[in-house]
């Protein structure tokens, strides 16, 4: 068959759709995810992958579980760094009581978030305040106060609304390492037993746009040179769950096995060759429609039937010439009040039977209105003249 020039005109419109839409430029992401595998302009990759030179490691090990499950499993006697990067960090109970103890044995929490839990805020002697959005100023700048660190002028981070805040509720451990140009804490230090809490309340910082750009660069370096140089864990479990992306398969496991890997791709071959074979010698089954019944003709032939059977043959042929009346008024319009020789004279021409037959019709008719009591034998040729009749002006 010659192909339809409008089908591959259509397939020509598609598929230069498909490859436009496929090669134009994707419009920037701004979501703020901070993941570590994100390289839109709010994600970490970059602080990520250059984290073990800053912490001159070999590598930064990243942490996909809970700090409770975490700390519990990892039992090491190395000081450490714990660093969370996060929008806000949720931690129940049990996580803080496990990070408190990470911490007083010597080693160090590094959290930069908005929001953090109220029970850290009251232990640590903190909390994270935010101001109204009439206040909102994404002029502001923030620095570091040590005066060897701090940069002139400061760092303007103009994608944040400069609402986020610290208010130390105990001094007594605290250390502040960056205000803001209202000169409210943005950055703590809290010692807790022989290590530190590193509280941060802009992570925004931290994420690939700033730490990219030369205005603000230095900025995240500067913040994490107040780690010692140990052995890092960088959150991920806070951003993106347990499982990585591969993990996160609902098939990891059939993968993981060669038999059932062997056997999921027999299976999907399978049936995309019985699509594309049996597909073209099988016709649908084409479903059978009756048509519509008409069970009026059986309900009067039952109730006839019945009338018959109980040998009520005068009710019967009265409702016979009822109804064969109510016919001949529909069907031609005549006055079947007086049956005379006028009416069949009328009925004759209407239906183009002989006159002679027609009277014998409508002196039966009107014997059997006048009769007081009909017989079987009356109501039989009465029933046969009618269908005698009704077949005759078929």
């Amino acid at each position: 068959m010659k192909p339809n020039k409008y089908v591959l005109i259509l397939l020509a419109t598609i598929t230069a759709y498909v490859l436009v839409e496929y090669y134009r430029p994707k419009p920037l992401d701004w979501t703020p995810t901070y993941e570590n595998d994100d390289k839109i302009p709010f994600g970490t990759k970059v602080l990520y992958e250059l984290l073990p030179d800053v912490m001159q490691q070999a590598n930064v090990s990243t942490v996909r579980l809970p700090v409770y499950n975490f700390l519990t499993e990892t039992k090491s006697a190395v000081r450490s760094n714990y660093v969370f990067i996060c929008r806000d960090f949720n931690a129940d109970g049990n996580d803080l009581k496990q990070l408190r103890a990470y911490a007083n044995r010597g080693n160090n929490v590094f959290i930069s978030a908005y929001s953090f839990p109220d029970s850290l805020g009251s232990v640590l002697g903190f909390k994270a305040d935010v101001k109204e959005p009439n206040k909102a100023d994404t002029t502001l700048r923030q620095n570091l106060v040590n005066p060897k660190v701090a940069k002139s002028g400061g760092y303007n981070f103009f994608h944040d609304d400069g609402r986020n805040f610290l208010t130390i509720t105990n001094s007594q451990r605290t250390t502040v390492l960056g205000r803001n140009a209202r000169k409210e804490p943005v950055f703590i230090r809290v010692q807790y037993g022989k290590g530190y809490f590193f509280i941060h309340n802009l992570p925004l910082a931290f994420t690939n746009y700033y730490v990219l750009s030369p205005r603000t660069s230095d900025y995240t370096f500067k913040a994490l040179s107040y780690l010692p140089a140990l052995p890092t864990y960088w959150d991920e479990y806070q951003k993106q769950g347990r499982f990585d992306e591969e993990q996160q398969s609902i098939f990891r496991y059939i993968w993981s096995q060669p038999a059932l890997n062997w056997a999921y791709y027999l299976v999907v071959f399978g049936l995309l060759f019985y699509a594309i074979f049996a597909g073209k010698r099988t016709q649908r089954i084409i479903p059978v429609v009756e048509p519509p019944r008409n069970t009026s003709l059986d309900f009067v032939k039952t109730v006839g039937r019945l009338y018959f059977q109980q040998g009520d043959h005068d009710n019967l042929a009265r409702k016979r010439i009822q109804y064969f009346l109510s016919d001949l008024r529909e069907q031609y319009s005549l006055n079947t009040t007086v049956l005379d020789k006028e009416f069949t004279e009328t009925l004759a021409q209407k239906s183009g039977t002989s006159l002679t037959e027609t009277e014998e019709l409508v002196r039966l008719l009107r014997d059997a209105q006048k009769s007081i009591s009909l017989s079987e034998y009356d109501l039989l040729t009465l029933n046969a003249a009618i269908e005698r009749f009704k077949h005759q002006t078929v």
